[in-house]
C-alpha cells in the first residue's frame, strides 16, 4: 500500500452567476487543470444561496452541449430539468441527474416551481465529466437518480455514511452508469474520526469539502468549499475529521487523449468544434 499524495489544493475565489438561479464558484476546470483532472472537466458550487418566493423561475434556459456528461447533485432546494430528447424530471436534496450529452442536446435547468413560489436555500454541485472520442458522438441519455436509490454503507462504529452515487465501495455498487470506471462517493464523517479511503492506483482523485473540515495524511487541513487533488500513484488516503464534515469524492480512470473544448462543447480536435457549433445552428441537436 502506498499514500496518495496532494497535488494541489483549490480555495474558492470568486463567485459568479450562471443564468439567475445558480450563484456558482468554479473550483476546477479543463481550461486551467488541462488532463491533471481527467476525466473530470468542471466543477461548480452553487450556493448556499437563499432565495425570496417569486412568481417566475430562475434558472438556465435552453442551451446546448456536446461531447461529455453534466452531473448534478442537489443539496438543498430543488432543480427541474428538461431537453429536447424527451426527458423532464425533478430532482431535490440528496437526489442526482447524470445527463449524458453525447453527440449533442438542449436542456434547461430551472429551480422548481415548489421552490420558486416558497423560497428558500439552494445548494448543489455541477460536474462535467469527460467521455472518450469513441462515444463522444453516441445518443443522448438521461438518468436520473433518487436519493432513495443511492445505496449507504455505514462506515466504522456508525462514526460516518458513505452514499455510493457511481462506481463501489467495499462491496456495494451506486446506480450511475458511466462509460469509463469512475467512483463518486458523497460522504458525511463525525468529528473526531479517522478513516483510510482506499482508491485504486493511477486514477485520479479529488476531495471536496462542503461542510466541517478534514486533516489529510496527518497533514493538510482543508475546509469547506476547498478541495484537493492527489497524485495519481497510490491506492489510499488518510482522513481525520476534524468538525462535522460532509465532502465528496471523485475518483476516475484518466481519459489519455486531447481536449479541446468552447463553452458547452468539449471535443479531442478543433475541427470537432467547429462541426458542434455549425450542428447547433442548423437544428441537428
Amino acid at each position: 500500500m502506498k499514500i496518495k499524495q496532494i497535488a494541489e489544493i483549490i480555495r474558492a475565489t470568486s463567485l459568479h452567476w450562471v443564468g439567475d438561479g445558480f450563484p456558482v464558484n468554479t473550483l476546477f476546470s479543463y481550461q486551467t487543470q488541462g488532463n491533471d483532472i481527467s476525466p473530470f472537466l468542471l466543477l461548480d458550487y452553487a450556493g448556499p444561496a437563499l432565495f425570496e418566493p417569486s412568481d417566475r423561475p430562475r434558472g438556465v434556459g435552453q442551451h446546448p452541449h456536446r461531447g461529455f456528461e453534466t452531473v448534478t447533485i442537489v443539496y438543498q432546494g430543488e432543480v427541474e430539468h428538461k431537453d429536447n430528447a424527451g426527458n423532464a424530471g425533478k430532482i431535490g436534496p440528496g437526489d442526482v441527474q447524470w445527463m449524458t450529452a453525447a453527440r449533442g442536446i438542449l436542456h434547461e435547468e430551472m429551480h422548481g416551481r415548489d421552490f420558486t413560489k416558497n423560497g428558500g436555500t439552494l445548494e448543489m454541485i455541477q460536474l462535467w465529466v469527460n467521455l472518450p472520442a469513441k462515444d463522444k458522438m453516441t445518443a443522448p441519455h438521461y438518468q436520473a437518480i433518487l436519493s432513495k436509490d443511492i445505496p449507504v454503507v455505514k462506515l466504522y462504529d456508525d462514526g460516518g455514511i458513505i452514499r455510493i452515487i457511481a462506481g463501489e465501495y467495499a462491496g456495494t455498487k451506486g446506480p450511475a452508469l458511466t462509460f469509463t470506471p469512475i467512483n463518486l462517493w458523497d460522504l458525511r464523517i463525525d468529528a473526531g474520526r479517522k478513516i483510510d479511503l482506499h482508491l485504486p492506483d493511477s486514477f485520479t482523485t479529488i476531495l471536496l469539502i462542503l461542510q466541517g473540515s478534514l486533516r489529510i495524511n496527518g497533514t493538510e487541513m482543508i475546509k469547506g468549499k476547498e478541495l484537493a487533488r492527489f497524485e495519481r500513484e497510490g491506492d489510499f488516503i488518510s482522513l481525520e475529521a476534524t468538525g462535522n464534515t460532509h465532502f465528496l469524492v471523485l475518483n476516475g480512470q484518466p481519459i489519455d487523449e486531447p481536449i479541446v473544448g468552447q463553452g458547452p462543447f468539449v471535443m479531442n480536435m478543433p475541427g470537432e468544434i467547429e462541426q458542434a457549433m455549425a450542428d447547433y445552428r442548423a437544428g441537428r441537436f
